[in-house]
């Protein structure tokens, strides 16, 4: 079941480096396709993922600025921590 957690969480794994943009982006195509959505979050969760699924899309991209939107959209918020690289 995709939920807005489900979705923030893929946000967040791309900001942080776990999963890449070309990941992302297959993610969310593949729950456009195929994902069984909640219910309850249907309609926000499905505007968020049609836009992470064009993030691939030169004209289209994905800036830090529009994850933090998306994330409200969530009902998340968007926070930076800095860590010094060994």
């Amino acid at each position: 079941m995709i939920t807005k957690q489900t979705v923030a969480e893929q946000i967040n794994s791309y900001l942080n480096h776990q999963t890449t943009l070309t990941q992302l982006v297959d993610w969310s195509e593949n729950v456009l396709s195929h994902g069984d959505i909640a219910d309850d979050d249907i309609e926000v969760v499905s505007e968020v993922v049609a836009r992470l699924g064009v993030a691939d899309v030169k004209n289209f991209g994905l800036l830090w600025e529009e994850c933090d939107s998306l994330l409200q959209k969530l009902g998340y918020e968007l926070k930076a921590e800095v860590n010094k690289v060994a």
